[in-house]
């Protein structure tokens, strides 16, 4: 189980280029942070190097008392600005697939449809959803399967009011029972935050 979220003194380089050094965060369970910085700036890269999906240049990450693979492999979530769902699946195949892949089932996938109101859409091909749809499609696996760290890169940028003031209270929620929540935004969430900055 991750408790806390340690970024000490990291730096990342993409393509031969230095996209920031020296960055650190201590985030804690129930807490949020809001990642921001220019286009360009590294973002996206930190939430990736958070999951393992990119190395370092310096710097450690680290999760609490709970072993980083672990933790890792069952303990986070990361929902990129991409939804990363195939279009040629039916909304329902995507739900379970990934319900199924994380450690769910499928009553938590019904459940997590029921919540983000996908019932409707579920037999259809996920090329035929608009994009505050997928979005909600993409996030009922924070549900379907609960982890503790969710990593969200804009994850409010395609949904309207409504929605986005939805997913404002699932986030609450989360934090509520002892989760944590780095989001890379532009626009500020509907939550308490601290903020980490990364330079242009």
């Amino acid at each position: 189980m991750i408790t806390a979220l340690s970024i000490k003194d990291t730096a990342i380089r993409r393509g031969g280029r230095l996209l920031f050094e020296g960055v650190s965060l201590e985030l804690a369970a129930g807490q949020a942070c809001a990642l921001t910085g220019p286009n360009g700036s590294g973002k996206t890269s930190l939430l990736r190097a958070v999951a393992g999906f990119v190395r370092l240049e310096a710097g450690s990450i680290g999760f609490g008392a709970a072993d980083v693979e672990a933790a890792r492999g069952g303990g986070l979530h990361m929902v990129g600005h991409a939804d990363g769902l195939k279009p040629s699946r039916t909304a329902a195949e995507e739900l379970a697939f990934w319900s199924r892949w994380c450690g769910g089932t499928d009553a938590s996938a019904r459940e997590a449809a029921r919540t983000l109101e996908l019932d409707t859409l579920l037999p259809l091909e996920v090329r035929r959803l608009s994009a505050g749809q997928r979005r909600r499609l993409a996030m009922a696996r924070l549900l379907a399967a609960p982890r503790a760290l969710w990593l969200l890169d804009e994850p409010l940028s395609p949904l309207d009011a409504r929605w986005r003031e939805a997913f404002g209270d699932l986030m609450r929620r989360h934090l509520d029972g002892g989760g944590l929540i780095l989001a890379a935004v532009h626009d500020p969430l509907p939550i308490p935050t601290v903020s980490l900055e990364l330079p242009a």
